[in-house]
């Protein structure tokens, strides 16, 4: 672990300052959060940085309402549709 001295208005230290490890992790996830939606870092890298199983930061993005998987409505169904043509054509 390191230890980075930031700057933040005052109102926020209490935000930022876990109360637990459980926060503290929560903490991290998110400041991790941006650099895996960009594609920058995998969740498996990001949870290797947090010293965590991916499957368990999955589901603790998940439980913050953070999806897994983002695809719209339009996205599943042609998916779906791409899956059940590609079944019909190896059956």
């Amino acid at each position: 672990m390191s230890v980075v001295n930031i700057e933040m208005p005052e109102e926020m230290v209490s935000f930022v300052l876990p109360a637990n490890k459980e926060e503290q992790l929560k903490r991290n996830a998110m400041m991790l959060y941006p650099y895996v939606h960009d594609g920058i870092i995998s969740h498996g890298r990001a949870a290797e940085i947090l010293g965590i199983y991916k499957i368990d930061l999955i589901v603790l993005y998940g439980r913050l309402g953070i999806p897994y998987i983002e695809m719209t409505d339009e996205e599943i169904d042609e998916e779906l549709s791409t899956a059940a043509s590609l079944k019909e054509v190896i059956s």
